[in-house]
């Protein structure tokens, strides 16, 4: 079977090239497999995240999803909106609408008929436990409720592949616990392909497999 995702000595600097954050990475996940991408921070995992979901561009190498590589920018428009979908740390949710219109927001760029969308959104709100919070404005949510909030929205145009950079970094234990066992039911369950940055090992253990970043690079168990 054709792994879902393909990363091939794949560079990334800032700054004009002044600070080298990827520095010839590579990695493969399988289709349907949940990776823990592991590393302290300012190692890379965020920019790796986001060059495979296309948010930043390689510099050099080469990035396949579901075998086909995505380096301009409509592909890289298309990988967004139909194949990938991103859970930030913090949630990024938009302040001045309700939770269900946050979690609304992806189709439109795909322009998925609003009825079906809305069906979407709250068949998976009530996985989620969300489904009476939906009118709720964000600044009335707590931080567990935005953070499912924000895995409703990554799934509702049904991708492939999740993205998840520290999805419970910003949560208490007890709601660390519960995002991330969402997390990795509801992918288990619609078979998705999840790597999520973390940096806690003991979240991390629970996934299939763990790869290890420092300066830049994979580094060995």
């Amino acid at each position: 079977m054709e792994p879902m995702i393909v990363v091939e000595d794949v560079w990334k600097s800032f700054d004009r090239g002044r600070i080298e954050v990827l520095k010839g990475v590579d990695l493969t996940v399988a289709t349907g497999e949940i990776v823990a991408l592991c590393g302290t921070s300012g190692c890379g995992k965020s920019t790796l995240l986001n060059v495979i979901g296309g948010l930043e561009p390689a510099e050099r190498g080469r990035v396949a999803i579901a075998g086909r590589e995505r380096a301009g920018e409509k592909e890289r428009l298309a990988l967004l909106r139909h194949e990938v979908g991103f859970v930030f740390q913090l949630h990024q949710l938009v302040p001045g609408l309700t939770l269900e219109e946050n979690c609304l927001i992806p189709a439109l760029a795909t322009r998925m008929p609003r009825k079906q969308a809305r069906a979407r959104v709250h068949e998976l709100a009530e996985r989620t436990g969300i489904a009476g919070r939906l009118d709720r404005r964000v600044r009335e949510l707590s931080g567990g409720e935005r953070q499912r909030g924000a895995l409703v929205r990554a799934l509702l145009n049904d991708p492939p592949v999740l993205l998840a950079d520290e999805p419970t970094g910003a949560l208490d234990e007890q709601n660390r616990e519960r995002v991330f066992d969402l997390l990795l039911d509801l992918a288990k369950a619609s078979g998705k392909t999840l790597v999520i940055a973390t940096h806690d090992l003991e979240l991390a253990s629970r996934c299939d497999r763990v790869v290890r970043m420092r300066d830049g690079k994979m580094v060995s168990p």
